[in-house]
């Protein structure tokens, strides 16, 4: 193993002395801090109430441990938690996270969805070995971390307040990474926020300029503002693997002019994104021949090398084809797919053909050559350009980098896409959160095509279908529910919100902006109203009940009911006398209840 970087292969899952005392040992926040390392080689110190701070005197790889009483915790939540929301035992494997994998962050919660130990860390570019669990002698819950540090160097932990909510938590940690060196999130141009039509389910591969251009024409007048042109409009871009990428060229057949095309799709209103996948080398490409000796891994899953960003002329490759792609096709952003690739070169020796420009951390490696990338895209658009990453790389410092965090890819999982695009928004220092593409049955009911919506909700929606094929129903239910998106979403998306315990995948998400109150109900739970003043309050049935249950605790008011079903069509006007209790709702699964207060 070289010097500044982790071989997670060589890390015991479990070894006797990791719950000893260290060499030094601090609390906060009822946490006990405890640094493992040589003699002599580190110093650890508070700062502040909710801070520490680990310096190494000479260098030398450390392990820092968190941990806590078990008390009555319930899960632990880390952005790559994926189905794993529950307690962990300390003998689980160690997992990297870094620039392109998940974050040094997680949070311990229990029973009641409140905090027990938020913890972060400011070691957001460079690989980090991470493991946590609860220990079957102690009792106890712990959080490791380990990592290099050099003579001199410094690694500040942060830990949340705790007793309050998780997402709460969550928000104090995500301001802090805001506030880190080089975490400024890249601005958010206005487009960016607006409803997308991609290709990808849509089309997949088989896609070419006439049929993008009818579907564009009928995006816009359902209010997207963004097309994303996905996989298949490259040279080579066919039969689902990767073998062709590397020349990054359109395909002449289905695109003979790429630049006029993006432009007559930018007459309807929409911006152009494309698909691109910089760090894949297939050998069917003509780079393939001079870039091979940089990218020695194959992946059998995607029939491709992959190229490894340590070097310096990998870098200096991407973001000159990057650059060029966007400038020659007159592109508005790049969705860029595939980085988390680059985390197969983590830990290996450096090549004998390394030159000069070299770096061993592949994580530290990805901040320069994103660094770059969004520089020369700035040079080109100021910034009026977007960049698209994708879970496992949306943690909190990839914001200064890119302004989309897509969810990973869930075709028709509704349940999939709101979980993954909640757990993006809680830690997202900034950028707009954005759900994976939505696909459905095109024989469905409205019902069916209603919940693929809801599980987007708390993001901006991309669409991917047929829409010049879709029957009337489906473009009326999805004509409604884009309408009602772009009404409510400065609650849904640019608001305060409070989704529940991530062990039961978010059963009901509260969202607020000023007075727009939207309460989001995935299951047949009662709705506890909210307590803050509130003008209009609206309800979306995302079960599959008819009725949706009121807990009221505030004092009597009255209120006009106004009901849709899920495909939008209004159902009889009601009023209601909300006093204290239960109150029960009938409204139709996969429909709307909006409340307002009754004038008189």
């Amino acid at each position: 193993m070289e010097t500044g970087t982790l071989d997670l292969a060589a890390l015991p899952t479990f070894t006797p002395d990791q719950w000893d005392p260290g060499l030094c040992e601090l609390q906060l926040h009822g946490a006990r801090i405890t640094v493992h390392a040589p003699e002599g080689t580190v110093e650890l110190a508070a700062r502040q109430d909710s801070e520490a701070v680990v310096t190494a005197s000479v260098a030398a790889e450390v392990t820092v441990r968190l941990d806590v009483p078990l008390g009555d915790a319930a899960g632990f939540w880390h952005p790559n938690a994926g189905w794993e929301r529950t307690l962990p035992a300390d003998w689980s494997p160690w997992r990297s996270v870094s620039l392109i994998d998940s974050a040094p962050v997680g949070c311990l919660y229990d029973t009641d969805g409140r905090a027990v130990l938020g913890f972060a860390t400011d070691r957001t570019e460079q690989v980090t070995a991470l493991r946590f669990g609860v220990s079957e002698e102690h009792k106890r819950f712990g959080v490791w971390l380990r990592f290099p540090l050099a003579a001199g160097q410094s690694c500040r932990l942060r830990l949340a307040a705790p007793g309050g909510t998780l997402a709460a938590a969550l928000r104090e940690l995500r301001d802090w990474f805001a506030g880190l060196p080089a975490g400024q999130p890249l601005p958010t141009p206005a487009f960016g926020r607006t409803p997308v039509y991609s290709t990808w389910y849509a089309f997949t591969q088989d896609v070419d300029a006439a049929g993008v251009e009818r579907e564009a024409a009928l995006a816009a007048e359902l209010g997207c503002g963004q097309l994303f042109l996905d996989d298949g409009w490259q040279l080579h871009g066919n039969g689902r693997g990767y073998a062709g990428c590397g020349d990054w060229r359109p395909d002449p057949d289905k695109f003979p002019d790429l630049r006029g095309h993006v432009e007559t799709v930018r007459t309807t209103g929409l911006r152009y994104t494309a698909w691109i996948a910089p760090l894949l080398l297939g050998e069917r490409s003509e780079a393939h021949r001079r870039w091979s000796r940089f990218a020695p891994h194959h992946s059998r899953v995607l029939d491709c090398h992959i190229l490894d960003p340590r070097h310096a002329e990998v870098r200096d490759h991407v973001v000159r084809i990057c650059r060029e792609v966007v400038d020659t096709h007159g592109l508005d952003g790049l969705k860029i797919d595939f980085l988390d690739e680059a985390a197969v070169y983590t830990g290996t020796p450096t090549p004998d053909h390394a030159g000069f420009g070299f770096v061993p951390d592949v994580g530290r490696a990805m901040a320069l050559l994103l660094g770059r990338l969004r520089e020369e895209l700035r040079g080109l658009r100021g910034d009026g350009f977007v960049i698209e990453l994708r879970q496992r790389y949306t943690g909190p410092a990839m914001t200064a980098y890119g302004n989309l965090l897509r969810a990973n890819d869930c075709p028709a999982d509704a349940l999939a896409n709101r979980v993954r695009t909640l757990d993006i928004g809680l830690i997202a220092p900034g950028g707009a959160v954005h759900s994976d593409m939505l696909m459905w049955d095109p024989d469905a009911t409205p019902e069916a095509l209603a919940r693929q919506i809801h599980g987007a909700l708390h993001a901006v929606p991309q669409i991917s279908a047929r829409l010049s094929e879709l029957p009337a129903r489906h473009r009326e239910t999805l004509a409604f529910w884009l309408t009602t998106w772009q009404r409510l979403s400065p609650a849904l998306t640019g608001g305060h919100y409070e989704p529940g315990r991530p062990d039961e995948l978010y059963p009901q998400v509260t969202a607020r902006h000023g007075e727009q109150v939207v309460v989001t109900s995935y299951t047949d739970r009662p709705v506890v109203l909210p307590t803050e003043p509130w003008r209009t309050l609206t309800l979306i049935n995302a079960s599959t009940s008819g009725r949706l249950l009121l807990d009221v605790s505030r004092p009597p008011r009255q209120v006009r009911l106004s009901v849709y079903d899920a495909a939008g069509r209004p159902q009889p006007p009601t009023a209601l006398d909300l006093t204290a209790g239960l109150h029960s709702l009938a409204v139709p699964p996969g429909g709307l209840c909006q409340l307002d207060e009754d004038p008189e």
